[in-house]
């Protein structure tokens, strides 16, 4: 039995199958993308989808889905499945299913009569090219089997209608056709290895409906193009294999590129292999830049999500040239001592106050992973970062006389809880936050290791003093002595928010802290008693009268759940490195039995990843993007730190 399989059962049933999603990436920067029955419930769902460099590196979907027919005894059985008006779905080929797994790659079994067709799925990994291998296993005579490609051409972010501007003419290639749409846009290739007969026949299919976008509160009814048909026939044991790219192939040699691709996938055959193949599907390395997906389907490269995620994606298995090459291009993008929290080149956000303190927590990882070339290679970005949080910066953010560092502004949202509705930032957070504040200490600490590399004087005396000056106002400021755990955030006048966050646990974990193991053991009692779930940590207690614990509705509504009680996988990482600082081996088995709850999910929302985040409240169901970088890069970051034996070593006084 394979690790992660669905059976008849399971696949005929909507309710249940609709619900669960498969993703694949390349490098470049394309995904292939629908559910496990291969019905598009999101706007975001195709077969290939594309970042375009003449748009600005935006991903557009292109082939939408891919339907093949059986033809047996003069009737036609479409195995393609689409939803329409009023629930109902045409065709029905889901029922023709008789199990899909995805140890390798997502492979499905149809069995119409006496056929039996497996269809298997894969990415290339350097290229813009989707490659499906069809296998007639069993079949009393030859088969004829028709594709249908169903065309979008269109921004993931939008939906498409019929319209006269498409361009619908075809154009003749070696075993196929290659189309575009609409003047700008790549031509896609569609070809077979083998020489097929096209029947031309266009024609939109109208009102396709994506049930995802529904639920959600968008628009979720779109037409798609079909200009005709292939038709090839097949014997018992033979096999085809269709390939859907931006560039054209030699079709002779797709059965054997399907086949050297096939061999350097890794198994997804335990849940360490599940969560290794998910690192990966996040990073991108696109003309000469290597960055970090946010998460999919409708996030980008987004500077804090990059920080937070980058050691656990690349340095936990090893990879330090990746991590390297994703820290050059972040930093070839800081301005003024500040990282884009997100947008393109042009239009960068520079609103996140964290970024930059976890990039230098980036520069720690890196150099305790091996990275012996990390100060001279990014000391003097470190430096930059802390002259600009010392003389001050966009959006009020800046050290005060105190030595903390402060930040808000009116309708601003700068910290990772950056929510906004109509009504402004649902947590706004404006003063001196918990998180920020731990960060700043650590990375002056990490400085005033390397004060013999710092020639600038004033700079050197002053990153030599201010740690203990930091230390001594933050836990004046932010340590309660009668709650016994931290202030969520000061006021500048000096009033406290003692709402029960996790961004505490941050100033617990880091390689420097300002708490001694008396702080750390209340913080993390009252984080668990509080926030802890089995699938991360809740964003607020449910004991606090603003507590959201379902993470459902529009998107106001999900944005007012967001950081008001949602659980977020990644917080798993602070804590459970709080709770090794201050049990060392006595609290592996603790973290290993809370990092293996996650193993119950492989199946379920994103296949085989770990979704954004999950209900507050019991049963914690998932919600948000399928696969999100963070998430899975701070479960293996801290299945690394779980595996070592003198855990200790990993912390500094």
């Amino acid at each position: 039995m394979a690790y992660i399989n669905f059976d008849k059962s399971m696949l005929v049933n909507l309710e249940y199958s609709l619900g669960k999603e498969i993703l694949r990436t390349s490098r470049t920067g394309s995904y292939s993308s629908t559910t496990i029955v291969g019905c598009n419930t999101r706007k975001y769902h195709g077969l290939l989808v594309c970042p375009i460099d003449r748009f600005g590196g935006e991903r557009y979907v292109l082939l939408s889905s891919f339907d093949v027919s059986v033809v047996e005894g003069g009737k036609v059985f479409n195995l393609g499945i689409h939803k329409f008006d009023g629930d109902h779905f045409s065709p029905k080929g889901h029922k023709y299913l008789k199990d899909f797994t995805t140890e390798l790659i997502p492979s499905l079994s149809y069995e119409v009569g006496t056929v039996k067709l497996r269809q298997e799925r894969l990415l290339s990994d350097n290229s813009d090219q989707l490659m499906i291998r069809y296998t007639i296993e069993e079949a009393q005579e030859p088969v004829t089997l028709q594709f249908r490609p169903l065309l979008a051409f269109r921004k993931i972010h939008e939906l498409t209608m019929s319209n006269l501007s498409a361009n619908t003419r075809v154009n003749y290639i070696k075993n196929g056709i290659k189309m575009r749409l609409y003047e700008g846009f790549p031509y896609l290739f569609m070809q077979f290895s083998r020489e097929p007969e096209f029947v031309k026949v266009p024609d939109w299919i109208y009102g396709v409906e994506y049930l995802e976008e529904q639920r959600r509160g968008y628009d979720y009814k779109e037409d798609l193009f079909i200009p005709g048909y292939f038709e090839l026939r097949l014997k018992a044991g033979e096999n085809i294999v269709f390939s859907a790219s931006t560039e054209e192939t030699n079709p002779s040699g797709l059965k054997a590129r399907f086949s050297n691709v096939l061999k350097t996938k890794v198994p997804r055959d335990s849940f360490r292999n599940c969560l290794l193949n998910a690192a990966q599907q996040f990073i991108i390395k696109r003309n000469t830049d290597t960055n970090i997906i946010a998460g999919y389907h409708w996030f980008g490269s987004w500077g804090r999500d990059t920080f937070i995620s980058l050691p656990g994606l690349t340095l936990s298995r090893g990879d330090l040239k990746t991590c390297r090459e994703v820290l050059d291009t972040q930093k070839g993008k800081m301005k003024d001592g500040l990282f884009p929290n997100m947008g393109e080149a042009g239009d960068y956000a520079f609103n996140s106050v964290d970024a930059p303190l976890w990039f230098i927590w980036d520069v720690q990882q890196y150099i305790n992973a091996g990275g012996n070339d990390g100060w001279n290679r990014y000391g003097n970005a470190v430096l930059q970062i802390i002259k600009t949080y010392i003389r001050g910066t966009l959006f009020n953010i800046g050290m005060h006389e105190n030595g903390l560092i402060y930040a808000g502004a009116e309708g601003k949202a700068l910290t990772w809880m950056d929510a906004i509705i109509s009504t402004g930032p649902v947590t706004p957070r404006i003063g001196y936050n918990v998180e920020i504040n731990a960060l700043w200490y650590n990375a002056l600490c990490f400085a005033k290791e390397h004060l013999r590399n710092i020639t600038d004087k004033d700079l050197n005396q002053l990153i030599r003093n201010l740690p203990e000056k930091v230390k001594g106002s933050f836990l004046n400021y932010f340590w309660d002595e009668e709650k016994e755990y931290l202030a969520d955030y000061v006021e500048a006048n000096g009033t406290r928010n003692m709402y029960v966050r996790p961004n505490m646990l941050i100033a617990a974990s880091l390689p420097y802290t300002m708490l001694d193991r008396t702080m750390i053991k209340s913080v993390l009692d009252v984080a668990e008693s509080e926030l802890l779930t089995c699938r991360g940590l809740r964003t607020l207690s449910p004991k606090n009268l603003h507590y959201e614990g379902l993470y459902r509705g529009t998107q106001e509504q999900r944005d007012r759940a967001y950081h008001q009680g949602t659980v977020w996988p990644w917080l798993i990482g602070p804590y459970a490195e709080a709770y090794l600082r201050l049990y060392g081996e006595k609290g592996v088995k603790k973290i290993s039995n809370l990092i293996k709850e996650f193993e119950n999910v492989m199946d379920e929302h994103g296949v085989s990843t770990i979704s954004e985040v999950y209900d507050g409240d019991p049963p914690q169901l998932p919600g948000g993007a399928i696969s999100q970088a963070w998430s899975v890069g701070e479960i293996l970051r801290i299945i690394d730190l779980n595996d070592q034996i003198t855990v200790k070593k990993k912390f500094k006084g």
